[in-house]
């Protein structure tokens, strides 16, 4: 019985050992259980770069938001991020007062805002497949306007 103890913590060591050394975490892996500030995206190589790190830093000096993921397309900028746990509650009036600070800030851009994980990950996904080289701008586009209607459908 001793033996087979012995030999059943061996084989799990070499197990565990084993599936360690094979994992690579990505942001997307590990985006929903801590913040991995994304660079803000552009689809189209004319647009203005600094514009949009300029939201990027309006939308993350907001106290109750950690993490935030921005993308600008042809017509429309998708802004997703991510509420602190506590602040959960209050996350209509957050959207709401985000919404207004982007329009007032930003007045002739068009926002597309939301706070779900999902989208918040599909654009992290999106930032990696972009900076790795795998995603032209007409396909980026394209998957762009797929989150946007998936935040708008689910509103």
């Amino acid at each position: 019985m001793n033996r087979m103890k012995r030999l059943m913590a061996i084989s799990s060591f070499f197990l565990l050992a084993s599936c360690s050394q094979n994992q690579q975490a990505d942001d997307s892996q590990l985006a929903l259980m801590k913040t991995t500030n994304p660079t803000p995206l552009v689809t189209q190589q004319d647009s203005n770069h600094d514009r949009v790190k300029k939201i990027k830093r309006e939308v993350s000096a907001i106290e109750e938001i950690y993490d935030v993921a921005v993308v600008e397309g042809k017509e429309e900028i998708l802004v997703a991020y991510k509420v602190k746990h506590m602040q959960r509650f209050r996350m209509k009036k957050i959207e709401k007062n985000l919404n207004k600070a982007l329009e007032e800030r930003f007045p002739k851009e068009d926002f597309v805002v939301s706070s779900d994980y999902k989208i918040f990950l599909e654009v992290v996904r999106l930032n990696e497949r972009m900076e790795e080289g795998k995603l032209p701008d007409k396909e980026a586009e394209k998957r762009l306007k797929e989150l946007v209607k998936m935040t708008t459908d689910m509103k």
